[in-house]
């Protein structure tokens, strides 16, 4: 018997897409035509994938895959973009990349990765009143950046954006706690910081010092997983440039630099 919850796991790929996107719309008429994929409905694919509970998914594009017959689907579920292969006889669904042999290419991680590179997050939904500041709060770049106070990528990213601050006065860093279920004392930790308004405590907790339990009457932490949850942030750390872009992971400062200041 499969276990639905790891095939979920599986076969949702962390990303945005924001509906609208003309070069993709552009892309998937060319890719219709004359396919048999075309005969596909979203109610179709939405039938399948309610079976793996995978529930309340916006079908974004049917086209056919690299592999002819089989359909590549791409879809969001809750702010998540996942990508399956589903035959037109909708007998079959696979899950997983697609790789060209000849090359040794990834098609699945690409078509994500032109999906991420090209979608953004609207910023001015993204309240940063209680988020604690790294940098000149008058800076023109404000980088949002969503950290979890037991997370080692983030403590590595946290010294990153500690020297781009010291070096770039046009930089800010505004950080927002999202602690994730799978670190006991996250939570408590990401609220003592908020209730005290301490980057110090988080630099602190960061190069494992010990921090005071905090208690305030605060939903801070609780409005900010319910945000990263509805824009399909799963992970820490993540970065959202002041264009909306969305970046992943615990960057080398050089390129991290480099893409803040390719942002527009």
């Amino acid at each position: 018997m499969i276990n639905k919850t790891s095939f979920i796991i599986n076969i949702l790929v962390v990303g945005l897409f924001l509906a609208g996107n003309l070069c993709f719309a552009e892309e998937t008429e060319k890719n219709f035509e004359g396919n048999k994929c075309l005969s596909l409905r979203n109610q179709d694919v939405n039938d399948i994938l309610v079976k793996f509970n995978v529930r309340e998914s916006n079908i974004l594009r049917i086209t056919e895959s690299p592999i002819k017959g089989l359909c590549e689907i791409v879809f969001d579920n809750k702010g998540r973009i996942g990508v399956v292969y589903i035959g037109t006889d909708k007998k079959y669904l696979i899950s997983g990349p697609i790789w060209e042999t000849a090359t040794m290419f990834n098609k699945t991680q690409e078509l994500l990765r032109i999906i991420k590179d090209n979608k953004r997050v609207d910023t001015t939904k993204i309240s940063l009143n209680n988020a604690i500041i790294l940098g000149n709060d008058t800076a023109a770049k404000k980088v949002i950046i969503f950290t979890d106070p037991d997370c080692p990528f983030s403590g590595q990213l946290h010294k990153t954006i500690k020297n781009i601050a010291i070096k770039r006065k046009d930089i800010a860093f505004y950080i927002k706690f999202f602690p994730l279920s799978i670190h006991k004392d996250a939570y408590w930790k990401a609220k003592s910081i908020v209730c005290n308004k301490s980057l110090q405590m988080l630099e602190d907790n960061f190069y494992k010092k010990a921090i005071s339990k905090t208690e305030c009457k605060t939903e801070e932490i609780d409005n900010t997983i319910r945000l990263a949850q509805s824009i399909g942030v799963s992970v820490t750390p993540t970065l959202i440039l002041h264009d909306g872009r969305v970046v992943e992971g615990a960057l080398p400062e050089v390129d991290l630099i480099n893409l803040i200041d390719r942002s527009k």
